[in-house]
């Protein structure tokens, strides 16, 4: 997800290619151009769980943590009584233009989102909407959190995106994650999404990546305790087909890791012409040069339903292929919903993707 020049090697592939020994490549996604050390929290006030300073008990960056807007309940499962922090329906954006000021809007101005995304955290350092938001003192971080805290959404930072290939280079998983995962406890934030897009890594079908995802999240995990930081992944679609290749590739991060992983920011775009523009081949059969990678094809290989957050650009000059428009989008929503999937939407970027676009996105089947 960076401001990527897209190849044509990445589109129009005919045949999978990965069935054979010649192998394409699903493209990336989000777009970015181009991080700090400290320790646990002390005296956290976090609603519900007390005060703490050991990090299995304590919550977020110095301030409040936000009840999860994703909770579950009547009708558009966001009711009254909040789940644990993490659940989904989660209604997600993500910000890499930098839009200056205080980095974000009020969060008045993000109503029907509950997690935005400042990207992107680089193995190099914080870069685009992460780094404006590094540069924030911290008394302006705490005032912009307990504004979207108090509004339930949450804030977190994306890892990586096109820019960074961490497999390929040689970055080791547990050093990366440490590193990661300081910065967010150093930056207040409400935890970190994973875009991972080491094309040659997965592309090379001999279990490294998939390895290198399952370690990094691990190790994660033990800084970021799940139910107090969120920790997402976002994947192309193709990564979650069983026939992408034989090492399988985020199936057996799912299958190894998947616990850990509060939600996925399923892409489903930017794989070609033709391939998740309707609502048929977005939710039931994906078909084109990457079959199986539709959400409900996705959902009977064993990855869970409800973990499967459906992901779009928002603006045709947000991607490649794969555009739906807000009302268009709303309609495949209420066809999931009434099959059974309620886990939200994610949409790259604001401000294109503004408060308006979720709102129609939503429409009947999560009303605002």
């Amino acid at each position: 997800m960076s401001p990527l020049l897209l190849s044509v090697s990445y589109f129009g592939l005919g045949l999978l290619g990965l069935l054979s020994t010649v192998s394409s490549a699903p493209s990336p996604k989000k777009w970015s151009d181009n991080s700090s050390t400290g320790t646990w929290p002390t005296n956290t006030t976090f609603p519900g769980w007390g005060t703490s300073s050991d990090p299995s008990t304590s919550g977020s960056g110095n301030t409040t943590t936000p009840s999860s807007g994703n909770s579950t309940s009547s009708g558009d499962g966001l009711g009254t009584h909040p789940s644990e922090y993490g659940s989904t329906p989660a209604f997600v954006v993500y910000t890499d233009k930098n839009t200056g000021g205080d980095v974000l809007p009020p969060a008045s101005q993000m109503e029907g989102y509950s997690v935005v995304v400042l990207s992107f955290l680089l193995i190099s350092g914080p870069a685009d909407q992460a780094e404006a938001w590094a540069a924030l003192g911290d008394s302006q971080k705490a005032a912009i959190k307990n504004d979207y805290n108090g509004a339930n959404i949450s804030i977190v930072v994306s890892a990586f995106g096109s820019t960074d290939a961490p497999t390929t280079t040689g970055a080791d998983p547990v050093d990366t994650a440490n590193t990661m995962a300081q910065w967010v406890l150093d930056n207040q934030l409400d935890g970190i999404d994973v875009d991972y897009e080491d094309l040659s890594a997965m592309n090379a079908r001999d279990g490294s990546a998939e390895q290198w995802l399952v370690t990094f999240t691990q190790t994660l995990r033990e800084k970021l305790p799940k139910g107090r930081y969120l920790l997402t992944h976002a994947p192309v679609a193709p990564w979650l087909s069983p026939v992408f290749n034989t090492t399988g590739a985020y199936l057996t991060v799912d299958q190894k890791a998947g616990d850990l992983i509060d939600w996925y920011n399923v892409q489903f775009y930017n794989q070609g012409a033709n391939i998740y523009t309707t609502c048929d081949s977005l939710l039931n059969t994906s078909g084109g040069d990457w079959p199986g990678s539709s959400l409900n094809e996705i959902a009977n290989a064993g990855v869970p339903l409800n973990k499967l957050v459906i992901g779009k650009y928002a603006a045709s000059a947000d991607g490649a292929t794969g555009f739906m428009d807000s009302q268009d989008l709303s309609q495949c929503i209420a066809q999931a919903k009434n099959q059974g999937w309620s886990a939200g939407i994610m949409s790259f970027q604001y401000p294109d993707a503004d408060s308006q676009w979720i709102k129609t996105a939503r429409g009947s089947a999560f009303p605002v």
